[in-house]
Order: structure tokens, then sequence, then C-alpha cells
């Protein structure tokens, strides 16, 4: 299996250099935010079939929230979301088109070999 990370803050087009495991791995959930300074994320997963680095097709799409205090390493991390109509509302358009692009021209087979359903997750509409 394929996959891949790609984290965002939760308005940012771009995602982070780190991914969802490198950045939240070692955090703590926190029991109290008080005091706390959060950041909000956006962590989507992509998968497919194929290799490590060697996607043949995309297949699925999961979208989760979390919120981080970067400088007291401890957050929540919220469960994995993975219909349609709750991935399209949670990224932003911006986010839609970074994700489409990458995956178009990092993996143009694969692109292309993933059925309609899973492309249509990027649409801005």
């Amino acid at each position: 299996m394929w996959k891949k990370n790609f984290l965002f803050r939760a308005t940012d087009a771009t995602p982070l250099k780190e991914s969802e495991n490198e950045l939240f791995h070692d955090t703590e959930p926190a029991m109290d935010s008080a005091g706390l300074t959060f950041d909000k994320f956006l962590s989507v997963w992509v998968q497919g079939d194929g290799e490590e680095e060697k996607p043949v097709a995309f297949t699925n799409v999961y979208v989760r929230t979390a919120t981080l205090d970067v400088g007291k390493k401890v957050g929540f991390l919220q469960p994995l979301q993975g219909r349609s109509h709750q991935i399209k509302q949670m990224l932003t358009p911006a986010q839609k088109q970074f994700l489409r692009d990458w995956l178009r021209t990092q993996a143009p087979q694969a692109w292309d070999a993933s059925e309609d359903h899973f492309r249509e997750l990027f649409d801005q509409a």
C-alpha cells in the first residue's frame, strides 16, 4: 500500500514540511487547555495501490483536525474522517487545489488510474 501525509495549518494552502507523525508523534494528549496556545491543523492522508514511493492508483483520502501547542508539545488529534462530504467541507479550496496539483504532477499515471469519486474530492465546487 502507498500512503502520503500532508499536514496543513488550518487555513494555509501549502503543507508543512513535517508530517502528522513527525509533529504529533511525541506529543501528549492535553488534559486541560488552560495556559495553552493552540494552533489548528488539518492532516490529510492519501492512500493508494502501489509501492512505498510509487503509487499506481489513488484510492482513499482521510482528513482529521488537530490542535497543538507546539511549544509545550501537547494537543488534541481528532478521529480520521473518510466520507466524501466531510472531506469536501474540511478542506479549503486552496488545499484541494494544492493536493490535486501535487497528485497529478507527482504521479500522473496514478491520478489517471484513480476512480472518478476520488478525483472529485478535489473539485472546487
